[in-house]
């Protein structure tokens, strides 16, 4: 299960002649700014080239996708890039929606998160998780198996910690799946686990029982654990937000080998919560679950 949450993804689209420029800003890189000539791969504003092409070859998967010249893109994500909270796909989705508005090519919400899914799917190599993509369109909250299913359920305010260490979505996923096709007999029965957790915490949302749902948070973090996709800087915040931060689960999000984690806050607790992810050296800030997806601003 996933949800969407109320950090956002921003595209816009200008017509110039002769240029197809992608300008990025505020993705969590070590860079304030810069623009990419897709074109030729040039780096107009200060930056480190590979990390501006990292940053930008999602906008350019979806110009190339539909052959689209003579344009300057703008992104600005609130979400730190490769850090397990569907960066790439908030950027993707953004990216469509800007395009379909500013060309009128009249795709409908559904094809842009198809079209998104696709686009994140190929420029990962195959590895793009439909969740991602479904949450940044529809927003709210969904359930994959097969395909990503609208749930409806009440919004959470949790707590994020950043490691400040960007993961590797690909390395990580393909280290549990080695893992999985050395040891299915073991693997297999932690990936059950997992699915039958996603279930649960549906339930518990729903009724509201949190302090059940962040016992599970905890267990998913340990099944998360025993397949090596946690670190020794995600720990540290995890057990930091259990402890003095007295949350009532906390676990990593996303692939893992770096990135954030999610922490549940107890009640009234939440200002103890960030202070002390903050004090275990990671950066923290307040989410609200559930929330809008794409939208026209």
């Amino acid at each position: 299960m996933g949800s969407a949450i109320d950090l956002r993804a921003r595209a816009s689209i200008e017509d110039q002649s002769g240029r197809l420029d992608i300008y990025v800003k505020n993705l969590g890189l070590n860079i304030k700014g810069f623009s990419v000539d897709v074109t030729t791969g040039n780096v107009r504003v200060q930056g480190e080239p590979q990390e501006a092409l990292l940053a930008t070859r999602y906008v350019s998967a979806v110009l190339a996708e539909f052959e689209v010249k003579d344009v300057c893109v703008q992104v600005e994500s609130d979400i730190p890039l490769a850090a397990g909270l569907g960066s790439s796909a908030a950027i993707v989705v953004a990216s469509l929606g800007a395009l379909n508005n500013h060309l009128r090519l009249g795709l409908s919400r559904e094809d842009i998160g198809t079209e998104a899914h696709k686009i994140e799917k190929r420029v990962q190599d195959g590895l793009g998780s439909p969740i991602d993509t479904a949450l940044a369109t529809y927003g709210g909250y969904s359930l994959v198996s097969s395909k990503a299913e609208p749930i409806d359920l009440p919004e959470l305010d949790l707590v994020v910690g950043y490691t400040g260490k960007p993961h590797n979505t690909r390395y990580e996923v393909g280290k549990v799946q080695k893992l999985r096709a050395c040891y299915p007999d073991v693997v297999e029965p932690i990936f059950q686990a997992i699915g039958a957790l996603s279930i649960k915490a549906i339930y518990l949302i729903r009724e509201g029982r949190l302090e059940e749902l962040g016992g599970l948070m905890n267990v998913n973090h340990g099944l998360l654990e025993a397949m090596g996709v946690g670190t020794r800087e995600l720990n540290e915040l995890i057990y930091a937000a259990r402890g003095a931060g007295k949350a009532l689960g906390a676990k990593l999000t996303g692939a893992g080998g770096g990135g954030c984690m999610i922490s549940l806050p107890s009640p009234g607790c939440t200002s103890d919560l960030l202070i002390a992810i903050q004090q275990a050296r990671g950066k923290a800030f307040s989410v609200r679950t559930g929330c809008q997806g794409l939208r026209k601003e």
